[in-house]
C-alpha cells in the first residue's frame, strides 16, 4: 500500500512499473520490522550471508558479480540537452536518445522480481538543506545499504508532502550485463537511471549520483554547493570546535584525515577531532556571511583494504556492528570477515570474494582492491555531537590536497577566495605504482570532484567565484600535500595522524595567530611555527624529522611549478570561452611570479 498521496510521486511510479512490469511493488517504510524481514529474505534466497552475530551484531556479507565491482565511468553520462551544458570532462548523451535506450533495456526488467520503493533523504530530516530522493529498485541489497547510507522511511514523505521536488531514481540488476550498464544522470529533469549493476557506487543513487553530480546541478541554480569533501572538527582544550573542510582525490587518505587521531601529545592537552563526515558535503551561505557544512549521508561506504588499527581505528571499529561487507574474504569457520592489511594474520580455509576456496599461501588477493564496508555513521567513535545539526557546522577553512612527489609544499594558503578556487581548480596527484598506467603521470582533478561534476567545470568554477561574492566572511583556503618525497624516493613527512600538526597551523592562520611567507603560489609557514615537539620520525633508513627537513618539506621550486604551469594550460584550454576569466588571470600571475 502507497505511503504517500503526492500525485507527482504516485504517478512517476506508476509509469516506471508500467516498463519494468514488477510481480509486486513494495514501499520501505522505515521500520525494522520490515527490514529483518528483508534481510531474511536475503539470507534464504543467498543474496547476503549472515555473519556471526555474538562476534558482528547486526552484520551480514554480499558478493557481487565478478564483471561488477566498481564504479563504471566511462558508462557513466550527463545526459543535459547540449554536450556544451555538460562540459568536456563528462561524457555526455541527449537525454531523449538516453531515455529511448535506457527504456528498452528497463522494459520488463523487473518481471518476476519485486519493485521496491525507497524514499529517501540527504541530510537530516527537517534540516534546510536536506532534500528528497525516491529510488526504486529490485534489489535488497540496494535497500539495506541505502537504510544505512540515507535516512529512509515514511517520515521522508511526510517531509515531501505534495512536493514535486524529489529526485527521480531507478534502478534494475537486469542482467548485470556489462555491455548494457549505463549510470545516467539528468540534472535538468532531477533524474537517475542505473541498469546492470549491483555494486554500491553505481546503484546507491543517493550517493554520488545524487549526492554529488544532480546536486552539483541544483546547487548551482539554487546558489548553494555540492562538494566531494570531508568534515572534521577540531575540539581545543578550551572546549572551542573550529571546522575543516577537504577535498583530496582518491587514494589520498580522505577517510584517514576525516577520523584522524591527533597525537600523544595533543591528546594529553585535550585535543580532539571530530568526524561529521567523510566523503560528501554540501555548503550553504550562514547568516555570518561563512559558509556552513552538512554530511548529506548516514553511513560510511568505505574501501575496506587497507583500513586497521593502526591506519583508521576509528573506521575499524565502525564496522563492528549494523555493518554490510561486500567483496571481502568470507571466514565461514567463525562467520567472520578479513581483507588484505586487516592484521597480519589472514585465515586459513575461506572463501574469497568470488566465493572459491582460498588461503593465503594461494598468492592471490582474497578480497577484491575495491571490496567496501556499509556502516552506520552512528557507529564511529568520533562522530561529531553536530554531525546531524539541521543548520550544519561553520567552515574556518576549506582544504584541497593531491599526490604530489617534488612540486607542492606540506602546505600552504591562498591570497584569497579566487586564488583559492584556482588552487582548487589545478588540484592534481601523480600516478603510482598501485594505478594502473604509467607512474608519475599528473592527473587533474578540480576540486576532487572530475567524476562528480554535474554539469559544465568551467560553469561550477564560476560558481564557486560568484559564491564568493556572496561571502562576507568566507573560509580561508588552503593547499596540502602528505606525499613529498626525498631524492631518495622516501616520504618526506610522516603523515597520518601527525597531519594533524599541519591542521594546527591551518587553524591559527584563520584565527591570524602566526605569520607566514609569501611566495609565487601563496603564503607558506615558517618552519618554527609548526609544532614537531613529540614527532618521532625517520625518513626510513635516512635522516630524523627535524625543522631542517620541515624546511626542505616547505621549499617552493620554481621549476617544478613552472612544468605545472603547462599542464594547467591544456587543462585550461578544454574549457574555451566557459574559463572563468578571474582563472586565467591568475594563471598568469602564477606564471608571472614564477619567473620574476
Amino acid at each position: 500500500m502507497a505511503l504517500t498521496t503526492n500525485k507527482a510521486v504516485l504517478n512517476w511510479i506508476d509509469e516506471m512499473a508500467a516498463m519494468t512490469t514488477p510481480d509486486n511493488i513494495v514501499w520501505i517504510d522505515g521500520s525494522e520490522e520490515q527490514a529483518e524481514a528483508l534481510r531474511a529474505q536475503a539470507v534464504a534466497t543467498g543474496e547476503m550471508i549472515k555473519l556471526n552475530q555474538e562476534k558482528l551484531p547486526g552484520c551480514y556479507y554480499h558478493r557481487t558479480a565478478v564483471n561488477d565491482v566498481a564504479r563504471v565511468e566511462g558508462r557513466t553520462f550527463i545526459c543535459a540537452p547540449t554536450k556544451e551544458l555538460a562540459g568536456p570532462t563528462n561524457n555526455w548523451m541527449d537525454p531523449a536518445e538516453a531515455y529511448a535506450m535506457a527504456s528498452e533495456i528497463f522494459k520488463g526488467s523487473m518481471k518476476g522480481r519485486t519493485m521496491y520503493v525507497i524514499p529517501f533523504s540527504m541530510g537530516a530530516i527537517g534540516s534546510p538543506f536536506a532534500k528528497v530522493g525516491i529510488e526504486l529498485t529490485d534489489s535488497i541489497y540496494v535497500v539495506l545499504n541505502m537504510r544505512i547510507m540515507t535516512r529512509t522511511g515514511k517520515a521522508v514523505l511526510d517531509m515531501l508532502g505534495d512536493s514535486e521536488d524529489f529526485v527521480h531514481g531507478l534502478h534494475a540488476k537486469c542482467d548485470i550485463d556489462e555491455e548494457k550498464r549505463y549510470i545516467l544522470q539528468f540534472p535538468q529533469d532531477n533524474t537517475i537511471w542505473s541498469c546492470n549493476s549491483g555494486y554500491g557506487g553505481n546503484v546507491l543513487l543517493g550517493k554520488k549520483c545524487f549526492a554529488l553530480r544532480i546536486a552539483s546541478y541544483q546547487g548551482w541554480k539554487e546558489g548553494w554547493m555540492a562538494e566531494h569533501m570531508l568534515i572534521l572538527g577540531i575540539e581545543q582544550p578550551n572546549g572551542e570546535t573550529k571546522y575543516i573542510s577537504a577535498a583530496f582525490p582518491s587514494a589520498c587518505g580522505k577517510t584517514n584525515l576525516a577520523m584522524l587521531i591527533p597525537p600523544k601529545e595533543y591528546l594529553e592537552k585535550g585535543y580532539k577531532v571530530w568526524c561529521v563526515g567523510d566523503d560528501i558535503a554540501w555548503l550553504r551561505i550562514n547568516e555570518n556571511g561563512g559558509l556552513s557544512a552538512v554530511n548529506p549521508e548516514a553511513g560510511f561506504f568505505g574501501v575496506a583494504p587497507g583500513t586497521n588499527e593502526k591506519s583508521n581505528p576509528n573506521a575499524l571499529a565502525s564496522t563492528r556492528k549494523g555493518t554490510i561487507f561486500t567483496n571481502v574474504v568470507y571466514n565461514q569457520n567463525d562467520g567472520t570477515v578479513w581483507w588484505e592489511g586487516l592484521d597480519k594474520n589472514p585465515p586459513k580455509g575461506c572463501d574469497d570474494w568470488k566465493g572459491n576456496p582460498w588461503d593465503p599461501e594461494s598468492g592471490v588477493k582474497g578480497a577484491h582492491p575495491n571490496s567496501r564496508f556499509t556502516a552506520p555513521a552512528a557507529n564511529c567513535p568520533c562522530i561529531s555531537p553536530k554531525w546531524e545539526d539541521p543548520a550544519g557546522v561553520p567552515l574556518s577553512a576549506i582544504v584541497f590536497g593531491g599526490r604530489r612527489a617534488k612540486c607542492a609544499p606540506l602546505v600552504y594558503q591562498s591570497r584569497d577566495w579566487n586564488h583559492g578556487v584556482f588552487v582548487g581548480s589545478i588540484m592534481a596527484s601523480e600516478t603510482t605504482a598501485a594505478a594502473s598506467g604509467a607512474v608519475g603521470v599528473v592527473r587533474r582533478d578540480p576540486m576532487a570532484m572530475l567524476p562528480f561534476c554535474g554539469y559544465n567545470m568551467g560553469d561550477y568554477w564560476q560558481h564557486w567565484l560568484d559564491m564568493g561574492k556572496k561571502l562576507t566572511n568566507p573560509p580561508k583556503v588552503f593547499n596540502v600535500n602528505w606525499f613529498r618525497l626525498n631524492e631518495n624516493g622516501k616520504f618526506m613527512w610522516p603523515g597520518f595522524g601527525d597531519n594533524f600538526r599541519v591542521l594546527e597551523w591551518i587553524l591559527k592562520r584563520c584565527e591570524g595567530s602566526v605569520g607566514a611567507d609569501e611566495t609565487a603560489i601563496g603564503y607558506v609557514p615558517k618552519a618554527e611555527d609548526i609544532n614537531l615537539e613529540g614527532l618521532d620520525y625517520t625518513i626510513e633508513g635516512d635522516k630524523k624529522m627535524d625543522i631542517d627537513a620541515l624546511r626542505e618539506i616547505l621549499k617552493v621550486e620554481p621549476s617544478y611549478w613552472l612544468e605545472d604551469v603547462a599542464s594547467i594550460k591544456e587543462l585550461y584550454a578544454k574549457f574555451g570561452t566557459h574559463l572563468p576569466k578571474e582563472l586565467a588571470d591568475e594563471l598568469d600571475r602564477l606564471e608571472a611570479n614564477l619567473t620574476k
